[in-house]
Order: structure tokens, then sequence, then C-alpha cells
């Protein structure tokens, strides 16, 4: 096990340079759970906004596309009722480059379908919460997970994903489980544990951070899969993407300290990047 430190070549992905154009940044497609249950993936796109991603939009159904349409700006907005939907529209644009799919999804037939289009699209991708719980319960979906993903669950849904690995050993129980499902796996905690298929595993120990306890509430996680998500799309490797992320993430809760709810953490970023010499 190592020590996560940014190395200047991670940095230095996370700039942007003057030729540049949006499109250069990626795309990314975050789906969003049904009305009533959408600040969980609005969380995620404004993140994966502020981490550089050069464009985001949000799939969900059109009853729930105008309580989306009210609180995001800068995000757009595509109608997707039916994973069949989903991957005629990941087939007709290729330059939606990632995906991310979890928050706020729901655990359900509906969910679990938009999980399973999203998987065989191939697209680098970022899978949290809900979608953890689907492919923790069906065996095809987990054999769909690809190696350009990135799973971030925490201990419970590890527990629910990988029950006969031994946990006693964090950091080689992330390194298993990354080698048995053949994706990256960023193990969530005061010592988060991020492995890579045949890799070592790094780990980012929060423990001793005066305000890194203020990250555990509601929506936090959310927020971290939208970082990743968003360095997925600016085509950064899944494994930099996670390490990247999880020192973002620290860096912006850092920031704040008391008080933190998740909804400060997007507006944290800006901060967090320049503290890292961005």
């Amino acid at each position: 096990m190592t020590s996560l430190v940014l190395s200047a070549t991670q940095i230095d992905a996370l700039r942007k340079h003057p030729h540049q154009h949006k499109y250069d940044h990626g795309h990314l497609l975050v789906l969003s759970g049904p009305r009533h249950q959408t600040g969980a993936a609005r969380l995620a796109a404004i993140s994966a906004l502020r981490a550089g991603a050069g464009l985001v939009t949000m799939g969900a159904t059109e009853r729930t596309l105008p309580e989306l349409a009210a609180h995001c700006t800068e995000v757009m907005l595509a109608q997707i009722e039916t994973g069949a939907a989903l991957s005629a529209m990941l087939d007709a644009d290729q330059r939606v480059n990632a995906l991310c799919i979890g928050p706020g999804l729901r655990v359900d037939r509906h969910g679990g379908d938009l999980v399973m289009h999203a998987l065989q699209s191939k697209r680098p991708c970022v899978l949290d919460a809900d979608a953890l719980t689907l492919i923790a319960q069906n065996d095809a979906l987990r054999s769909d997970v690809h190696d350009t993903c990135v799973l971030t669950p925490h201990m419970g849904e590890f527990k629910r994903l990988f029950p006969d690995i031994n946990i006693d050993d964090k950091a080689k129980a992330a390194q298993t489980a990354a080698d048995q499902i053949g994706s990256v796996i960023l193990l969530k905690g005061s010592q988060t544990v991020i492995a890579m298929p045949g890799g070592k595993p790094a780990t980012l120990d929060s423990s001793k951070m005066k305000n890194a306890p203020w990250l555990a509430t509601a929506g936090a996680g959310d927020v971290l899969a939208g970082i990743i998500a968003g360095l997925l799309a600016r085509g950064i490797e899944p494994v930099e993407a996670a390490q990247i992320g999880a020192v973002l993430h620290l860096h912006a809760a850092g920031a704040k300290g008391p008080g933190l709810v998740a909804g400060d953490l997007p507006y944290l970023l800006p901060k967090a990047l320049q503290d890292l010499g961005v």
C-alpha cells in the first residue's frame, strides 16, 4: 500500500490550455433518478463541471425534466425514458464520452435497465450508490462491469458487492475486489483506498485532518462521484481520475470545515484546484 500524493503529471492534467475548446474536455452524461429524487444527480453534475468537464448533460424521463430545468443552469438536459433510449442517444452522439450513474437512481427494474445499457456502451463510467446495489443484486450486470469503470462504494456497499472478501485489511480487500471485478475500486472512508486490477492500492488518510469529519454528510459521496466522472470525461485514466478526485474532494472539504453540507463542495472546488497549483 502506498500513500496517495498527486504527482506533477496528475496536477498538469487538470489544467486547461488556450488552444482548447469545451469538447476537448469531454461531454459527461449523468443519469438522474425520478421526480423529487434528483438532488444527488444534480450534485454530481455540477461537481463534474467544476472539475473541468467541458459539457455535462443530465438524462431523465420527461416527467423529471422540468424539475431539473428549474435547478440546473449550466447543465444540459436530455429525455431518456429507457435503457434502449440511452443506447440510442450514445450511438447518435459519440462526443458523449463518459457516464455517471447511481446517485438517486433507484433500485428497481428501470434503474437496472439503465445500468445495463450504460455498461454495455463501454464508455468510461462512475458507478455509485444505487448502481452499486443493483450490481450486487444482479450477476448479469456484474459481468458487464469493465476496465474503464470506477466503483465508489462505502463500506456497507462494499460488503454487499463482495461478501466473501475479508475486510480486516482495507487495502488488501480493495485490491482483491479490483482484481476480482476487473475495474477500479475507490473504497470510501477516513482512509480512502483506491485500487486497480493488477496494481498496488493507494490510500488517502484523512483521519488526522481537522475538517475531514465534516464530509460525513448526505450527498458528499455524490459530489465525489461527479468529480471523478468529470475527470473521466476529460480523458484522464480511471485510476488517475479516482486518485485526483479523492484529493480534490478532501481539499474542498478542508476549505470549509464546520457547517459543511454537500452543496458547498462544488463551489469550493475552484479553491481546491488553486491550492493544488492548477
